[in-house]
């Protein structure tokens, strides 16, 4: 019984701000949602007429559509009055201790981010890179794959391919061959 008239004094005081504090935050949701699939579509868009690489149109656009929805929510905590800085310092702690953990792997994905913006090969072009000469087949987020002249595959990581070295032969229609005869 006691519960029920702590809960009843609790509607009769504090309802009405609870309600209106959730109504905002209902049309704080509504209103961010639209405007994430406006902006998503927008930039899904933008992406298609600049022509960039299908496979970085699809990582950016989940990225930027994921970031949208992590700001939505926590405007939506701000509006119900839940503190979120404390939330956002627990986010930036468990970012850096997963950058740190997966450092290899992030220099991965980076260099492959950067070889499909900016393009220093693509898919079909013969390449020398890392002692290796080969025809790209795959431009994947983390490796590359390349398929030798002698039929095997060859998988490089896309830090180190992209820190490094890359010699593109079929940029040029015509090479110099230079022969010396003694």
């Amino acid at each position: 019984m006691e519960y029920l008239e702590q809960a009843k004094l609790f509607l009769v005081t504090k309802g009405a701000d609870v309600g209106l504090a959730l109504i905002k935050a209902g049309l704080v949701a509504f209103i961010g949602w639209q405007i994430i699939k406006f902006l998503s579509n927008t930039f899904r868009k933008i992406m298609e007429k600049k022509d960039v690489d299908p496979s970085l149109r699809v990582f950016l656009g989940s990225l930027v559509h994921n970031l949208l929805l992590i700001l939505l929510v926590l405007s939506v905590l701000s509006t119900l009055g839940i503190e979120i800085t404390s939330f956002i310092a627990i986010l930036g702690a468990a970012g850096l201790a997963i950058g740190l953990a997966l450092q290899g792997s992030l220099a991965n994905f980076a260099g492959g981010i950067l070889i499909l913006i900016l393009k220093p090969f693509k898919v079909g072009d013969v390449i020398e890179a890392q002692g290796v000469i080969a025809s790209v087949s795959e431009i994947q987020i983390f490796h590359t794959v390349l398929k030798s002249f002698d039929n095997k595959t060859i998988i490089i990581p896309n830090g180190p391919l992209y820190n490094n070295i890359i010699i593109n032969y079929s940029t040029e229609p015509a090479r110099k061959v230079q022969w010396v005869f003694g």
